[in-house]
């Protein structure tokens, strides 16, 4: 990997960090695309190990304010759909990995900003686990199905509850994928390269989450997934 790719992806670890941290939703979503572009070869296992102190973070964070009862619901449907993720990643070569990256990003991102104002009921969290362990466990970017369920809630909520079910579900993946022989040395080294731009991008994030409470900040890294994902499609 040339200087120049790693800085650009380390500036990217660093803005999406502070985006999640402040937000409560994008790292994946916005380093995804540009990790892809790059080393693909990194996905999913270097998103997988960096998301989990940044949402180990975020969760003691705001710890308060975790809905415990979604996490739970989210956290079963998780786990069965990590095996259908890991189903589709021992199957797809790079270049189909990089095209679902970039339409899953993009649909996603779009059906989320899209999305009118309603409350998920037990099935439906359960649905959302389900896809966030198939598209997190395959791709590296779970996100937007929990952005979809708590994209209206308060930032807190929404902040806090997500990063938990993150937190879990990123284990969970990365247990199965080293079991499956997915996880290399080399992508841990590289993934160990990037956690001072990580802890950069989760410290700024401190002064600005408490302000965040609307829809500004959602609209932006939905609008600029949208545009990582059109990215990775042209190029893949």
């Amino acid at each position: 990997m040339s200087d120049t790719a790693f800085y650009l992806i380390g500036l990217t670890v660093f803005v999406s960090a502070f985006a999640q941290g402040a937000s409560g939703m994008g790292f994946a979503m916005l380093a995804a695309p540009v990790v892809s572009l790059f080393a693909p070869a990194l996905i999913p296992v270097m998103l997988l190990v960096l998301m989990i102190p940044l949402n180990a973070y975020i969760g003691w964070r705001e710890r308060a304010a975790i809905d415990w009862n979604g996490v739970k619901l989210i956290s079963v449907g998780r786990f069965a759909g990590t095996f259908l993720g890991l189903w589709i990643l021992l199957i797809v070569n790079l270049h189909q990995l990089a095209l679902l990256i970039g339409w899953s990003t993009l649909i996603a991102a779009v059906v989320a900003m899209l999305s009118p104002s309603f409350n998920m009921n037990r099935t439906g969290l359960g649905i959302v686990g389900l896809i966030t362990g198939i598209t997190e466990t395959s791709t590296g970017v779970g996100g937007p199905p929990l952005a979809l369920a708590y994209q209206h809630k308060r930032g807190p909520v929404l902040r806090a509850t997500v990063a938990l079910c993150f937190l879990v579900g990123e284990v969970i993946s990365l247990i199965v994928l080293a079991i499956s022989g997915q996880i290399h040395a080399d992508t841990l080294l590289m993934s160990a390269k990037m956690l001072p731009f990580l802890a950069l991008g989760s410290y700024a994030s401190k002064f600005v989450h408490h302000r965040l409470d609307g829809p500004l900040l959602r609209y932006i890294v939905l609008g600029f997934s949208s545009i990582s994902g059109i990215v990775v499609i042209l190029q893949a």
